[in-house]
């Protein structure tokens, strides 16, 4: 999209990209013979679809998260088929997602005050670039560390240093 874009026209933009992925999710539930309710928003400038009371929804998220993953690229690559652009869409199914921002946001504080007390660096397990992302912010809210990520996919982590 271009500087010029307007606000309005971007959040209509978001809001059709959000639509698309719901259109495909649904399809996508049918085809599995699974029920769920999908959700679209859009929040800090991009659209967020969920997929929320239905059973066996865990089975969409697999282990780790690893299938919500490869769902959520998969629902990126639809909506792109559909508008041309390139869609920084989240997915999240049965509040994984959620959850598991909320835990790291605890690793995130957990570790920096580590840092704090002992004054060493701390790295943490290689995490994808959405968990690293939230512990980067957690990290940035605590006065005295500061954090940075260090390694190369998949083995790229977050390090938590002293200020």
């Amino acid at each position: 999209m271009t500087e010029t874009t307007s606000s309005t026209e971007r959040l209509s933009l978001l809001e059709q990209e959000g639509d698309h992925a719901a259109d495909y999710l649904e399809k996508l539930l049918d085809i599995v013979d699974m029920d769920g309710d999908i959700d679209a928003d859009v929040e800090n400038d991009r659209a967020v679809v969920a997929i929320v009371n239905g059973e066996q929804l865990q089975r969409l998220v697999g282990p780790s998260g690893e299938t919500l993953e490869a769902l959520q690229e998969l629902t990126r690559l639809a909506v792109w088929q559909k508008t041309g652009q390139r869609s920084r869409l989240m997915l999240d199914i049965a509040g994984h997602r959620a959850q598991r921002r909320a835990d790291l946001r605890e690793v995130g504080l957990a570790a920096a005050q580590r840092v704090l007390e002992s004054g060493e660096p701390e790295r943490l397990a290689p995490m994808s670039p959405f968990e690293r992302k939230v512990v980067h912010d957690a990290v940035a809210s605590v006065e005295g560390v500061r954090s940075e990520s260090d390694g190369e996919e998949p083995e790229r982590r977050v390090v938590v240093l002293p200020a």
